[in-house]
């Protein structure tokens, strides 16, 4: 994934994870969601230090 794709998959995860609170999702499809979301803020944090 490029740069633009992680950023968009992470805002579409933000929303999911907001949504997902109102709904009451169960604890484990949201732990998943959570950890993809994650995984991407730390390749977005790296790629930021790199360039940098």
């Amino acid at each position: 994934m490029n740069l633009k794709e992680l950023k968009n998959r992470h805002q579409a995860l933000k929303d999911i994870v907001r949504q997902a609170y109102k709904n009451y999702v169960p604890d484990l499809r949201l732990r998943l969601y959570k950890k993809e979301k994650l995984r991407i803020k730390m390749l977005l944090d790296k790629e930021n230090q790199t360039t940098h």
